[in-house]
């Protein structure tokens, strides 16, 4: 999934965050209906991987990244360096605490999956993407700590 900078710019789109919230439960549905379509299946699970890795790429960059979900994208892509960057402890504590968050739906989803359980397919979509939308948010606070730190990261906001 590594991105270049013509492919961040990309997802900095608040189209292509928006809509890849979208991404697991596509996925999940994908699965889900093998029961029903047997190796047909297959069709929408490889259109639902394929979504998975085109959408960061599928919108044209922004006019303006002055917004919530272009600064979360901006903030990932400092929290991936922060092997590199002095990022406060704080902002990398609940990071990880909220990607294990995360984790906690994937034994109901992985569960529903294994049983077609679409109720417990929605169960563990929910309790996966709630914590993720906060990490975007958290990200978008890791941007507006960081951004005065590096003149790159001031150069991604666009008014």
């Amino acid at each position: 999934m590594t991105m270049d900078e013509k492919a961040w710019a990309r997802h900095s789109n608040p189209m292509s965050v928006y809509t890849r919230f979208s991404c697991l439960p596509l996925l999940s549905l994908a699965i889900w209906s093998r029961e029903y379509l047997g190796l047909w299946s297959l069709i929408p699970i490889s259109l639902s991987l394929f979504w998975i890795w085109y959408n960061p790429r599928a919108f044209p960059p922004p006019t303006s990244t002055n917004n919530w979900a272009s600064k979360g994208t901006f903030g990932e892509r400092i929290f991936l360096r922060r092997k590199k960057l002095t990022i406060p402890g704080h902002h990398i504590r609940i990071a990880y605490i909220l990607s294990v968050l995360a984790g906690l739906g994937l034994p109901a989803l992985i569960y529903g999956l294994y049983t077609n359980q679409l109720l417990l397919i929605a169960l563990g979509n929910m309790v996966t993407i709630y914590p993720k939308v906060w990490f975007v948010d958290r990200m978008v606070w890791i941007y507006e700590d960081m951004k005065d730190t590096e003149p790159e990261f001031r150069e991604w906001l666009k008014p």
